[in-house]
Order: structure tokens, then C-alpha cells, then sequence
């Protein structure tokens, strides 16, 4: 079971028992923190799907402790020049232990609906797909239909002929 919930502006796969760093948050360490902006929830087979998060779903993590992150070194240099900076930076992050995850709300999507489907197979034997076909095949449709002309005409143009009528 996880869920994708969104933390300090990110989205992060969680579990439950699971400790994760995000970005510095507001709480002091030790507090316990609840997060409803739920944007998937997984159990098993069953997928639910928020739009844009689901209802009445939440995350409930423990602030374990802030610390800061390894130093990244940014280093930039123009040959020749004589340029060189030498920069460093550690970022804030806090780390969570995700508690439990809860949902009571939301619709299950697990596959995409049917009615579209029957809409797209309906649309495609209205307008089937005429780029699949040879020009030659295409030649023979505008022959069986009775239009004149078709024999000196290039795909892109048998394609646009047939559609048309």
C-alpha cells in the first residue's frame, strides 16, 4: 500500500513506516503532522485517483528531526581568464516518518472508462484510418467509390480525397 502525497510544494511516493527528507517544515520536532493533499492512493490492485487530490484522504507522519543536507560544491571557471568561483550550498530538509496512511473518500479508476472507448471505436469506423493504407490500397478504394482522377495523385492527396467524401 502507498500513496502519492504532496509535501513543501513536492510529490513524494510514500508507505507506511517509511522515513523521508522534505524540504524544512514549519513543526517542531516530535510533533505529529497530518497531510490531505493526497494525490493517489494504492492498495494492491485497487488504484484510487484524486482530481487533483482525493477527498477526505490523508497522510499522518512524525517530524523526527531537521538537519541539513550534504554540501553540494558549485564551481565555475573561464580558462584563460583567471575566473574562478567556488561555491557551496546545504540544504535544509526535515526528516518524516509516515505513521499511516488513511483514505475514506475518492473514485477507483483502474482502467479508463468504457463508454470512451465505445465513443473512439465508433468514431474510427466513421473516419477509419486512411494513413495505415498503401497507396495502392487507397487507389483501389477511390476506384471502388467511383471518383476520377486518383491515378496521378500522391498519398497525403488520396488520403484528403477519400476523407472528403
Amino acid at each position: 500500500m502507498y500513496a502519492i502525497v504532496e509535501i513543501a510544494g513536492q510529490q513524494f511516493k510514500v508507505a507506511k513506516d517509511q522515513k523521508v527528507f522534505v524540504h524544512r517544515l514549519k513543526e517542531d520536532e516530535g510533533t505529529n503532522v497530518s497531510f490531505d493533499k493526497v494525490l493517489l492512493h494504492s492498495d494492491g490492485d485497487n488504484i484510487t485517483l484524486g482530481a487533483p487530490a482525493i477527498d477526505g484522504a490523508s497522510v499522518d507522519v512524525k517530524v523526527v528531526k531537521h538537519l541539513k543536507g550534504d554540501k553540494v560544491i558549485v564551481f565555475k571557471k573561464k580558462r584563460r581568464k583567471g575566473y574562478r568561483k567556488k561555491n557551496g550550498h546545504r540544504q535544509y530538509l526535515t526528516e518524516i516518518h509516515i505513521e499511516g496512511i488513511s483514505v475514506s473518500g475518492g473514485k477507483k479508476n483502474v482502467t479508463a472508462s468504457p463508454k470512451k472507448e465505445e465513443k473512439n471505436a465508433e468514431a474510427n469506423e466513421a473516419n477509419p484510418d486512411l494513413s495505415e493504407h498503401t497507396v495502392a490500397e487507397l487507389k483501389e478504394m477511390a476506384k471502388e467509390k467511383g471518383l476520377e482522377g486518383y491515378s496521378a495523385l500522391k498519398k497525403a492527396e488520396l488520403i484528403e480525397l477519400l476523407s472528403k467524401k
